[in-house]
């Protein structure tokens, strides 16, 4: 029996490491990707079975910042509608009973200790994205509620990093592009005295510099074409959103930007 038990051990580790080989390339993509909703919208996928892809790269799993449009509790899943100021997309988080039953049983450990997610609150997903019927929503693994709104801001950010590296190429490279001259300003810079040739007219010049972050923010963030919304810029610049309406005002009298689908939803006038 010990001769047949351990020849079973060795066949079932065979298999194991059999297996894991086959599926190494799939680890190792396994990848997680900070994006932005408009980026998980604009995904390809080249027919059913393949996987997504942003800026032609394959992507597994995904991360994305949201505010909370409606909450819909259904028997297997609780389904969200999140909505980045890029666009709105479905997030649906699977219900496990045997959880659930446990949490009841127990409320010192069970719902007790899991943070609750409410309508409005901004949160942070982690998931991966899928496509049934031709609709696409996000299978969530973990979403968590966001303590820190400047959190936000660096999500934005870290897509915008992510999304340049691969439709540019990494910095370092695109500095040696520029051979270290004094306009090669790498991502997001222009040639020209002032980096951007809207900071070097006269307009610009006379604004505040309230109005000038403001101006920054709608240039530089991730955003569908309606442009930002003024909640969205107020928490990438950090600002109150009277501050930011005021901004808004200062740079709509100069002809800077424009309102689009509604008064507090602008855009930049190229």
């Amino acid at each position: 029996m010990h001769v047949y038990s351990h020849l079973y051990s060795q066949v079932t580790a065979a298999v194991t490491l059999r297996r894991l080989m086959a599926h190494k390339d799939s680890y190792e993509k396994e990848t997680l990707r900070p994006v932005t909703i408009k980026q998980i919208l604009d995904a390809q996928q080249p027919h059913p079975d393949a996987e997504h892809k942003i800026d032609d790269v394959e992507i597994r799993q995904i991360s994305f910042v949201g505010q909370i449009r409606n909450i819909s509790n259904q028997t297997t899943n609780i389904t969200y509608k999140l909505d980045d100021g890029t666009g709105t997309i479905e997030v649906k988080q699977w219900v496990d009973p045997e959880a659930s039953n446990t949490m009841d049983l127990d409320d010192d450990w069970g719902a007790s200790s899991k943070p609750k997610i409410t309508t409005n609150e901004w949160v942070r997903v982690w998931g991966r994205l899928k496509t049934f019927s031709n609709k696409r929503h996000v299978g969530a693994h973990v979403i968590s509620p966001i303590t820190d709104k400047m959190d936000i801001m660096y999500h934005l950010l870290e897509a915008t990093y992510v999304h340049l590296y691969f439709t540019r190429g990494p910095l370092d490279q695109i500095k040696q592009e520029n051979n270290g001259g004094a306009n090669g300003n790498a991502y997001g810079a222009h040639d020209g005295g002032g980096g951007d040739s809207n900071m070097g007219r006269v307009p610009m010049a006379s604004v505040s510099q309230t109005a000038k972050r403001v101006y920054q923010a709608i240039k530089t963030s991730p955003q569908n074409n309606e442009g930002l919304h003024v909640q969205n810029i107020a928490v990438i610049c950090g600002m109150n959103v009277a501050d930011v309406m005021k901004a808004g005002e200062e740079l709509l009298s100069h002809s800077m930007i424009y309102t689009t689908v509604d008064d507090n939803t602008w855009a930049l006038l190229d």
